[in-house]
């Protein structure tokens, strides 16, 4: 297991825990923590024994987004140095997204600007009451460009458009009705809310975990037409044929435990 400077990963049975680990500036992150994530989860992808992902951050706040002196070096860089920088940034968001099991992010305190898109890009995440979101970026004159797939995703355009222009902070409540937190718990509640559903997820077939969220990603936004249709009719099909379910219809007509679980 790699060693790293700006993270922890915590292992419980099947769930890692992904910690930033920058308390002192509310992990915000610079390019040290931006390479580290992107390792991790590299690292992690590759565990056959990790069924579960939750990234979280250490101390009172999830993320407060980049870190100030990061920008204020990023500042200076030539529009070719920016470059570099912002797809360093791009792919350690999309290697989160992209993870072949679930990931779940753990917020509390502070998620804004980046740290928005950090949980915005998991697969999902759950939401202490005290936690707050913001796309602060207009107000540095810049644009939330990076996370904006990943928050577009979660809360459509039409809440984009007003986060985006508006940079406003809201609460875990407005979080929640506009789709980018799935649950909302009292902040003593958050692990036990994450670890019940972590458990949930490692009951699953890991495989067609994968394979659902492939689905999703093929999916999405596409007309319902015969195309969608005959594709949706041959991944169901393909997934039939695997021994992975062909086992778990039998453990449930034979009430027994499938082989994911032994």
């Amino acid at each position: 297991m790699a060693t790293y400077q700006t993270l922890e990963i915590e292992r419980a049975g099947r769930v890692a825990t992904i910690w930033m680990n920058r308390p002192e500036v509310f992990n915000a992150f610079d390019e040290a923590l931006i390479a580290d994530l992107r390792d991790a989860c590299i690292e992690l992808d590759a565990d056959v024994g990790v069924r579960v992902v939750v990234l979280g951050g250490r101390g009172r706040h999830f993320s407060a987004g980049a870190d100030l002196n990061w920008m204020r070096r990023a500042s200076g860089y030539s529009e070719a140095e920016n470059l570099d920088d912002a797809r360093r940034f791009s792919a350690m968001l999309r290697g989160l997204s992209e993870m072949s099991k679930p990931t779940i992010a753990r917020v509390q305190g502070a998620a804004l600007g980046g740290g928005t898109g950090l949980a915005a890009a998991c697969d999902m995440a759950i939401a202490a009451s005290d936690a707050s979101f913001s796309t602060s970026e207009v107000k540095f004159g810049i644009i939330p460009a990076v996370i904006s797939p990943y928050v577009l995703r979660a809360v459509g355009p039409r809440h984009a458009l007003r986060l985006f222009q508006s940079a406003e902070k809201i609460d875990a409540q407005r979080a929640l009705a506009i789709g980018l937190v799935g649950e909302v718990v009292a902040p003593d509640q958050l692990d036990a809310a994450v670890a019940k559903l972590a458990e949930t997820l490692v009951g699953c077939a890991p495989q067609a975990q994968k394979a659902a969220k492939d689905l999703i990603a093929a999916i999405n936004a596409r007309p319902i037409d015969d195309a969608v249709s005959e594709e949706t009719a041959q991944r169901i099909a393909r997934r039939r044929a695997t021994d992975e379910a062909k086992d778990g219809i039998a453990a449930f007509l034979e009430k027994r435990t499938p082989a994911w679980l032994r």
